[in-house]
Protein backbone atom coordinates (compact mmCIF):
# COMPACT_ATOMS: atom_id res chain seq x y z
CA UNK A 1 0.00 0.00 0.00
CA UNK A 2 1.47 3.45 -0.93
CA UNK A 3 2.53 5.89 1.80
CA UNK A 4 0.42 9.04 2.25
CA UNK A 5 1.01 12.37 3.95
CA UNK A 6 -2.69 12.48 4.80
CA UNK A 7 -4.15 10.08 7.41
CA UNK A 8 -5.49 6.89 5.90
CA UNK A 9 -8.93 7.81 7.28
CA UNK A 10 -8.92 10.84 4.96
CA UNK A 11 -7.79 8.76 1.98
CA UNK A 12 -10.44 6.12 2.64
CA UNK A 13 -13.18 8.71 3.15
CA UNK A 14 -12.27 10.38 -0.16
CA UNK A 15 -12.27 7.02 -1.93
CA UNK A 16 -15.69 6.17 -0.50
CA UNK A 17 -16.94 9.53 -1.73
CA UNK A 18 -15.54 8.74 -5.17
CA UNK A 19 -17.15 5.28 -5.05
CA UNK A 20 -20.45 7.04 -4.32
CA UNK A 21 -20.04 9.23 -7.39
CA UNK A 22 -18.99 12.51 -5.76
CA UNK A 23 -17.22 14.57 -8.47
CA UNK A 24 -13.47 15.03 -8.00
CA UNK A 25 -13.66 18.81 -7.49
CA UNK A 26 -16.40 18.47 -4.88
CA UNK A 27 -14.49 15.62 -3.24
CA UNK A 28 -11.35 17.74 -3.01
CA UNK A 29 -13.22 20.59 -1.29
CA UNK A 30 -14.92 18.16 1.05
CA UNK A 31 -11.63 16.64 2.26
CA UNK A 32 -9.43 19.72 2.08
CA UNK A 33 -6.97 18.35 -0.46
CA UNK A 34 -5.87 19.35 -3.93
CA UNK A 35 -7.83 18.18 -6.95
CA UNK A 36 -4.74 16.38 -8.29
CA UNK A 37 -4.49 14.47 -4.99
CA UNK A 38 -8.01 13.08 -5.39
CA UNK A 39 -7.21 12.08 -8.95
CA UNK A 40 -4.00 10.36 -7.85
CA UNK A 41 -5.81 8.39 -5.15
CA UNK A 42 -8.45 7.32 -7.64
CA UNK A 43 -5.79 6.29 -10.13
CA UNK A 44 -3.98 4.20 -7.51
CA UNK A 45 -6.95 2.52 -5.85
CA UNK A 46 -9.76 2.52 -8.39
CA UNK A 47 -7.99 2.16 -11.71
CA UNK A 48 -4.99 0.11 -10.61
CA UNK A 49 -7.06 -1.76 -7.98
CA UNK A 50 -4.46 -1.52 -5.23
CA UNK A 51 -5.67 -2.96 -1.90
CA UNK A 52 -7.47 -0.55 0.40
CA UNK A 53 -7.78 -0.43 4.15
CA UNK A 54 -11.52 -1.09 4.26
CA UNK A 55 -14.05 -2.72 1.99
CA UNK A 56 -17.25 -1.02 0.95
CA UNK A 57 -20.49 -2.91 0.41
CA UNK A 58 -23.54 -1.33 -1.13
CA UNK A 59 -26.85 -1.35 0.72
CA UNK A 60 -29.79 -3.16 -0.87
CA UNK A 61 -32.56 -0.93 -2.14
CA UNK A 62 -35.87 -1.33 -0.22
CA UNK A 63 -37.83 -0.76 -3.41
CA UNK A 64 -36.11 -2.92 -6.04
CA UNK A 65 -33.79 -5.25 -4.11
CA UNK A 66 -35.86 -6.34 -1.09
CA UNK A 67 -33.81 -4.23 1.30
CA UNK A 68 -35.19 -3.25 4.70
CA UNK A 69 -36.58 0.28 5.02
CA UNK A 70 -36.36 2.15 8.33
CA UNK A 71 -39.81 3.70 7.99
CA UNK A 72 -39.47 6.42 10.64
CA UNK A 73 -36.04 7.54 9.38
CA UNK A 74 -37.27 7.53 5.78
CA UNK A 75 -40.39 9.56 6.63
CA UNK A 76 -38.24 12.23 8.29
CA UNK A 77 -35.66 12.22 5.49
CA UNK A 78 -38.49 12.53 2.95
CA UNK A 79 -39.62 15.70 4.73
CA UNK A 80 -36.08 17.08 4.61
CA UNK A 81 -35.71 16.16 0.93
CA UNK A 82 -38.98 17.82 -0.05
CA UNK A 83 -38.07 20.92 1.95
CA UNK A 84 -34.36 21.58 1.46
CA UNK A 85 -32.95 18.58 -0.40
CA UNK A 86 -32.10 17.76 -3.98
CA UNK A 87 -30.48 15.00 -6.00
CA UNK A 88 -27.41 15.65 -8.14
CA UNK A 89 -26.34 13.27 -10.88
CA UNK A 90 -22.73 12.08 -10.55
CA UNK A 91 -20.67 9.37 -12.23
CA UNK A 92 -21.73 5.80 -13.04
CA UNK A 93 -25.49 6.39 -12.62
CA UNK A 94 -24.96 7.47 -9.01
CA UNK A 95 -27.09 10.29 -7.60
CA UNK A 96 -26.02 12.34 -4.60
CA UNK A 97 -28.65 13.30 -2.04
CA UNK A 98 -27.65 16.77 -0.85
CA UNK A 99 -29.25 18.76 1.97
CA UNK A 100 -28.09 22.28 2.86
CA UNK A 101 -28.93 23.55 6.34
CA UNK A 102 -27.98 26.53 8.52
CA UNK A 103 -24.78 25.79 10.42
CA UNK A 104 -26.23 27.10 13.71
CA UNK A 105 -28.47 24.01 13.97
CA UNK A 106 -25.79 21.65 15.23
CA UNK A 107 -28.14 18.89 16.43
CA UNK A 108 -30.21 18.96 13.24
CA UNK A 109 -27.12 18.66 11.06
CA UNK A 110 -25.85 15.75 13.13
CA UNK A 111 -29.27 14.11 12.86
CA UNK A 112 -29.19 14.32 9.07
CA UNK A 113 -26.11 12.09 9.11
CA UNK A 114 -27.96 9.59 11.31
CA UNK A 115 -31.02 9.62 9.03
CA UNK A 116 -29.03 9.01 5.87
CA UNK A 117 -27.16 6.13 7.49
CA UNK A 118 -30.45 4.62 8.67
CA UNK A 119 -32.04 4.81 5.21
CA UNK A 120 -28.91 3.51 3.47
CA UNK A 121 -27.34 1.04 5.93
CA UNK A 122 -23.57 1.05 5.67
CA UNK A 123 -23.57 4.40 3.92
CA UNK A 124 -21.24 7.14 5.07
CA UNK A 125 -22.51 10.67 4.48
CA UNK A 126 -20.08 13.42 3.61
CA UNK A 127 -20.29 16.71 5.49
CA UNK A 128 -18.72 19.99 4.47
CA UNK A 129 -19.09 23.67 5.31
CA UNK A 130 -20.28 26.51 3.16
CA UNK A 131 -20.45 30.12 4.36
CA UNK A 132 -23.16 29.98 7.02
CA UNK A 133 -24.31 26.47 6.11
CA UNK A 134 -23.57 22.78 6.44
CA UNK A 135 -23.91 20.50 3.40
CA UNK A 136 -24.71 16.85 4.12
CA UNK A 137 -24.49 14.53 1.11
CA UNK A 138 -24.43 10.84 0.27
CA UNK A 139 -24.36 9.02 -3.06
CA UNK A 140 -26.44 5.99 -4.06
CA UNK A 141 -27.76 4.54 -7.29
CA UNK A 142 -31.16 4.00 -5.69
CA UNK A 143 -32.09 7.47 -4.45
CA UNK A 144 -34.58 7.87 -7.29
CA UNK A 145 -36.27 4.65 -6.14
CA UNK A 146 -36.87 6.28 -2.75
CA UNK A 147 -37.43 9.83 -4.01
CA UNK A 148 -39.32 9.48 -7.31
CA UNK A 149 -40.24 13.18 -7.01
CA UNK A 150 -36.79 13.98 -8.43
CA UNK A 151 -36.93 15.82 -11.71
CA UNK A 152 -35.65 18.82 -13.64
CA UNK A 153 -36.30 22.29 -12.29
CA UNK A 154 -37.34 23.59 -8.90
CA UNK A 155 -39.96 21.75 -6.88
CA UNK A 156 -42.39 24.68 -6.85
CA UNK A 157 -42.31 24.75 -10.66
CA UNK A 158 -43.48 21.15 -11.07
CA UNK A 159 -45.98 18.82 -9.50
CA UNK A 160 -44.98 16.99 -6.29
CA UNK A 161 -47.18 13.94 -5.69
CA UNK A 162 -46.38 11.12 -3.27
CA UNK A 163 -46.71 7.58 -4.54
CA UNK A 164 -49.15 5.28 -2.68
CA UNK A 165 -46.36 3.52 -0.75
CA UNK A 166 -44.96 6.91 0.34
CA UNK A 167 -48.38 8.04 1.54
CA UNK A 168 -48.62 4.83 3.55
CA UNK A 169 -45.25 5.67 5.15
CA UNK A 170 -46.45 9.16 6.11
CA UNK A 171 -49.71 7.75 7.46
CA UNK A 172 -47.65 5.43 9.67
CA UNK A 173 -45.13 8.10 10.75
CA UNK A 174 -46.76 11.56 10.38
CA UNK A 175 -44.71 13.07 13.22
CA UNK A 176 -41.42 12.04 11.61
CA UNK A 177 -42.52 13.46 8.26
CA UNK A 178 -43.58 16.72 9.91
CA UNK A 179 -40.25 16.91 11.73
CA UNK A 180 -38.45 16.77 8.41
CA UNK A 181 -40.71 19.38 6.81
CA UNK A 182 -40.70 21.89 9.67
CA UNK A 183 -37.02 21.47 10.51
CA UNK A 184 -36.10 22.11 6.87
CA UNK A 185 -38.50 24.77 5.59
CA UNK A 186 -40.25 25.73 8.81
CA UNK A 187 -39.69 27.92 11.83
CA UNK A 188 -40.95 28.42 15.36
CA UNK A 189 -41.41 32.12 16.05
CA UNK A 190 -42.96 34.33 18.70
CA UNK A 191 -45.69 36.68 17.52
CA UNK A 192 -47.51 39.36 19.42
CA UNK A 193 -50.81 41.17 19.30
CA UNK A 194 -52.24 44.07 21.29
CA UNK A 195 -55.78 44.78 22.38
CA UNK A 196 -57.53 47.46 24.38
CA UNK A 197 -59.14 46.26 27.62
CA UNK A 198 -62.86 47.17 27.57
CA UNK A 199 -63.86 49.79 30.14
CA UNK A 200 -60.30 50.79 31.06
CA UNK A 201 -58.70 51.87 27.82
CA UNK A 202 -55.56 49.98 28.81
CA UNK A 203 -53.65 48.40 25.93
CA UNK A 204 -52.23 44.98 26.68
CA UNK A 205 -49.73 43.07 24.61
CA UNK A 206 -50.12 39.33 24.13
CA UNK A 207 -47.14 37.17 23.06
CA UNK A 208 -47.62 33.70 21.63
CA UNK A 209 -45.61 31.00 19.86
CA UNK A 210 -46.31 29.93 16.30
CA UNK A 211 -45.00 27.25 13.96
CA UNK A 212 -44.85 28.12 10.26
CA UNK A 213 -44.05 26.00 7.23
CA UNK A 214 -43.04 28.15 4.28
CA UNK A 215 -42.89 26.99 0.69
CA UNK A 216 -43.82 28.20 -2.78
CA UNK A 217 -45.09 24.77 -3.83
CA UNK A 218 -48.83 24.38 -3.42
CA UNK A 219 -48.38 20.60 -3.45
CA UNK A 220 -45.95 20.70 -0.51
CA UNK A 221 -48.20 23.05 1.46
CA UNK A 222 -51.09 20.63 0.94
CA UNK A 223 -48.92 17.68 2.03
CA UNK A 224 -47.96 19.57 5.18
CA UNK A 225 -51.62 20.24 6.01
CA UNK A 226 -52.52 16.61 5.33
CA UNK A 227 -49.78 15.37 7.68
CA UNK A 228 -50.89 17.84 10.38
CA UNK A 229 -54.41 16.43 10.07
CA UNK A 230 -53.02 12.91 10.46
CA UNK A 231 -51.21 14.01 13.62
CA UNK A 232 -54.29 15.77 15.02
CA UNK A 233 -52.74 19.26 14.94
CA UNK A 234 -55.05 22.17 14.02
CA UNK A 235 -53.61 24.49 11.37
CA UNK A 236 -54.54 27.18 8.86
CA UNK A 237 -53.22 28.80 5.69
CA UNK A 238 -52.00 32.17 6.95
CA UNK A 239 -50.86 33.24 3.48
CA UNK A 240 -50.37 31.86 -0.02
CA UNK A 241 -46.98 30.41 0.96
CA UNK A 242 -47.46 29.61 4.65
CA UNK A 243 -49.08 26.90 6.75
CA UNK A 244 -49.37 28.07 10.37
CA UNK A 245 -49.97 26.36 13.69
CA UNK A 246 -50.91 29.10 16.17
CA UNK A 247 -53.32 27.82 18.82
CA UNK A 248 -51.59 27.31 22.14
CA UNK A 249 -52.62 23.66 22.48
CA UNK A 250 -51.73 22.93 18.85
CA UNK A 251 -48.28 24.52 19.22
CA UNK A 252 -47.67 22.49 22.37
CA UNK A 253 -48.68 19.28 20.59
CA UNK A 254 -46.44 20.01 17.62
CA UNK A 255 -43.58 20.83 20.01
CA UNK A 256 -44.03 17.38 21.52
CA UNK A 257 -44.23 15.63 18.17
CA UNK A 258 -41.27 17.22 16.37
CA UNK A 259 -39.18 19.02 18.98
CA UNK A 260 -37.58 22.43 18.67
CA UNK A 261 -34.95 22.68 15.96
CA UNK A 262 -31.46 23.10 17.43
Amino acid sequence: MPMHVRPWSTVESALRASDDGIPDAENAKLHGVALKTIRRWRRDYQRRSLPRGQSHTSARCPRCENGVLDVAAYAELLGWYLGDGHLVEARREVLVLTIVNDQKYVEANARLVVLMRAVKPGGRPHVRERPGAIVTAMGWKHWTCLFPQHGPGRKHDRGIVLEPWQRAVVEEEPAAFLRGLFHSDGSRVRNWASRRVPGTGEVRRHDYARWQFSNRSEDLLELCGWALDLAGVPWRRSSRTHVSVSRRAAVARLDTLIGVKR
